[in-house]
């Protein structure tokens, strides 16, 4: 009889965006009976939930240097998402890639996911998906599906949800990344990405991200004011959480409302969302244009 996965709980508080549930039950998850890797995987959990709500430099400061390798690749996503000088992510990309090179551990799972992630966030897709698409986890391969979707390459990235069906249809990133691939799809698919998310609501705690993904569909169906509610309801949860300000600012514009404030706490916020860039690059046009005319 198989042993119960102890960090499933915690494992699924990350996946839906719970993470200050993550946080607190991975202190209920005590060290021992944990096997050498579901020890790393549950601090690794801790520190990259302390992450996901901004709290960088607590995970810079904890993770030392004599600190295990999974650890150390989640310090360096730290460190890349801190908006230091870019020296610092020039630094990071220059350390990952030293361990990446290591036979001894460049093939761990969780420095894999990190490194991923982190070329995920600089765009350089191909370098990401050398060290993601050996696969090896649901969390690898929901990442996978996120950099495909992201290259605008459905086909491929549907491919790789097939991978997750095969090995666990029920399996909340599963489920997640069928919503994903939803969305994109569009159409018919919409309602079925919303049906997703819905379930997801009535199963765990509605997170910011679960309360996004229905208002993101909810906003193709065109029902911009129950989305409204939906992201406004998020925006209560966490005021700083940067994909409800800008669905929010979406949302706002469909409606005929000004965005202006959801903006502004974006700029704050994120001051590198994509969103925030297009508005600046849009109001970098205008304003040459105005001169060029006067």
């Amino acid at each position: 009889m198989a042993s119960p996965d102890r960090l499933f709980g915690l494992r699924n508080s990350f996946y839906i965006g719970a993470y200050h549930a993550a946080i607190t039950s991975s202190q209920s998850v005590p060290a021992h009976g944990l096997s050498p890797d579901d020890l790393a995987e549950r601090d690794a959990i801790l520190y990259r939930s302390y992450i996901a709500i901004g709290s960088h430099q607590l995970v810079i400061n904890e993770i030392g240097p004599s600190a295990a390798t999974p650890l150390q690749a989640v310090k360096l996503l730290a460190v890349y998402l801190s908006g230091g000088a870019a020296g610092n992510k020039e630094s990071v990309i220059s350390r990952l890639r030293e361990l990446l090179a290591d036979p001894a551990v460049g093939t761990n799972p969780i420095l894999r996911l990190m490194a991923g992630t982190i070329f995920m966030h600089e765009r350089d897709y191909a370098e990401a998906l050398k060290h993601t698409n050996y696969g090896g986890n649901m969390e690898l391969l929901a990442l996978n599906v996120q950099i495909y979707l992201q290259m605008h390459r459905a086909d491929h990235a549907e491919k790789q949800l097939r991978i997750m069906q095969q090995l666990d249809e029920d399996h909340t990133l599963t489920q997640l990344a069928n919503a994903w691939v939803d969305i994109v799809m569009g159409g018919p698919k919409i309602q079925e990405a919303y049906l997703i998310f819905q379930d997801l609501s009535e199963k765990y705690p509605s997170t910011c991200m679960i309360l996004n993904g229905k208002a993101l569909c909810s906003m193709h169906m065109g029902n911009f004011e129950e989305a409204e509610g939906l992201l406004l309801e998020s925006l209560n949860k966490d005021a700083k959480d940067a994909e409800t300000l800008a669905n929010l600012i979406v949302c706002s514009l469909n409606l005929g409302k000004s965005a202006t404030r959801y903006l502004n706490q974006l700029k704050l916020a994120q001051p590198d969302h994509m969103l925030v860039k297009r508005v600046s690059s849009a109001e970098d046009s205008f304003n040459k244009a105005c001169q060029a005319m006067a």
